[in-house]
C-alpha cells in the first residue's frame, strides 16, 4: 500500500532568520531550535527533518545547519543517532537495552497465559501539538483512538491507550479488537513492516481513571509504558499509553554482553 509524503511540521518561518544582523546565522539558527524545544512545539524525542531539508527550507547549507545543530549536541538538547537521525533529548536519563519488540499480548501467548481482551472505546480523533510533532503527522490528520484492558485469568492487569495513524491504516476502526491484536491487524491487513520501537518505562500513581479500569487504589503504584513504534522506513505509525498493575506483572529483559 502506497504510504502518503510526511508532511512538514518544522514551520519554518525564514524571517527567524537575518543575514545582515551581526549575529552569525548558525546561532540564529540554534537560537530558533532552542526555542522549538523550549515551547514544546518539538518535544521530547522528536525526530528532526533530514539536514538536507532542513537546510533548504531554512536556506542556509548544510554546513552551517550542522553548526547550528551541534551547539544544541554540545548543550545536551539534541542527540544524534547514526543511520536514525536527530532526536530532541528527554529530560530524564535513559538505559537503553536492546531486546526484541514484542507486545504484551505476545509475550502472554509465549508463556502459555493468554490474555483476555476488553474494548474500551474505538474512535478518530485529532491529535495535541506534541503527538502532531511525535507522529510527523499534521492537525488535520485524523488517527484512531484505542483503548483497551487486558486481563489475566479475570484480573484486569492492564490498561492501553493507542494512537495510530489513519492515513497508512484507513479503515482500521472497522477492526474487531476484542479478539484481534493491532499489531497483527497493522501487519497483516495494511501490509505494514513494523521494524521498531521506542520504549520508556516510569514508575506512577494510578489515578482515578487507572484505578476504575484495573480495580486498584487511586494511589497504588503503577508501571506506565510510554512506546512510538516505526515501519522499517522510519515512518512513525503508532503512540502508546500503557499502565501495568505492579502487583500483577513485572517487566524482565533478556540481555546478552555480546
Amino acid at each position: 500500500m502506497p504510504r502518503r509524503p510526511v508532511p512538514n511540521v518544522t514551520t519554518i518561518d525564514r524571517t527567524v532568520l537575518d543575514p545582515s544582523a551581526p549575529t552569525p546565522l548558525h546561532v540564529q539558527i540554534s537560537d530558533w531550535l532552542r526555542g522549538k524545544i523550549d515551547s514544546g512545539a518539538w518535544p521530547e524525542h522528536f525526530r528532526l527533518p533530514p539536514e538536507p531539508s532542513l537546510a533548504a527550507e531554512l536556506g542556509v547549507s548544510r554546513g552551517t545547519l550542522r553548526r547550528a545543530i551541534g551547539a544544541l549536541v554540545a548543550d545536551g538538547l539534541l542527540t544524534q543517532t547514526p543511520g536514525r537521525g536527530t532526536f530532541v533529548t528527554g529530560t530524564i536519563v535513559e538505559s537503553q537495552l536492546a531486546q526484541r519488540l514484542t507486545t504484551l499480548n505476545e509475550t502472554f501467548l509465549d508463556a502459555g497465559q493468554p490474555l483476555t481482551t476488553q474494548v474500551i472505546a474505538v474512535e478518530k480523533v485529532t491529535l495535541s501539538a506534541p503527538l502532531v510533532a511525535l507522529l510527523e503527522t499534521t492537525p488535520q490528520v485524523e488517527v484512531l483512538r484505542l483503548e483497551r484492558v487486558r486481563h489475566l485469568d479475570g484480573v484486569p492487569v492492564a490498561r492501553l491507550i493507542n494512537l495510530v495513524r489513519l492515513d497508512v491504516a484507513p479503515g482500521l476502526e472497522k477492526v474487531d479488537f476484542a479478539t484481534r491484536p493491532l499489531f497483527e491487524a497493522l501487519e497483516h491487513d495494511y501490509d505494514l513492516d513494523i521494524a521498531s520501537a521506542r520504549r520508556s518505562f516510569d514508575a506512577v500513581l494510578a489515578g482515578t481513571d487507572n484505578a476504575e479500569l484495573l480495580e486498584v487504589d487511586p494511589g497504588a503504584p503503577l508501571l506506565h509504558l510510554e512506546q512510538l513504534t516505526r515501519a522499517a522506513d522510519g515512518t512513525p505509525i503508532e503512540y502508546s499509553d500503557v499502565w501495568l498493575r505492579a502487583d500483577r506483572l513485572r517487566v524482565t529483559s533478556l540481555l546478552t554482553r555480546h
